[in-house]
């Protein structure tokens, strides 16, 4: 259960750092705007707020690296912070911003999550 929890921890760190590359570098080009639907003009307006959401991301998924890297049980108690984070963020973004953030941030994040908590 260790591996499966380890795979899927490394795949919400990956999904996070592609994120961060989205908000903060490829905003105003066409993978950006395809993502947030806006037009170029708005996609130019919004792209410092993007690329500070892009930072969080990485930091969310440095932690995750941590989690993974670092002996237990710090890096067991780091997932579970980080994993919780990507949980909440996710709800949040779901409720305020658009729905889809449920199945691709919360989700990945909770069975992460429930991966973890499952290994012990």
């Amino acid at each position: 259960m260790q591996a499966v929890a380890n795979v899927l921890v490394g795949l919400v760190a990956a999904l996070h750092a592609y994120i961060l590359v989205l908000e903060m570098f490829l905003w105003e080009r066409s993978p950006g705007r395809s993502l947030s639907g806006f037009d170029a003009e708005l996609a130019r307006t919004t792209a410092p707020l993007a690329a500070n959401q892009g930072l969080y991301n990485g930091f969310l998924a440095a932690g995750l690296v941590w989690g993974l890297i670092a002996a237990d049980p710090v890096g067991h108690d780091a997932q579970v912070f980080f994993l919780s984070c990507v949980v909440v963020a996710g709800l949040y973004g779901a409720a305020t911003a658009n729905r889809r953030i449920l199945f691709a941030q919360a989700l990945p994040g909770a069975l992460a999550l429930a991966a973890v908590l499952a290994a012990g």
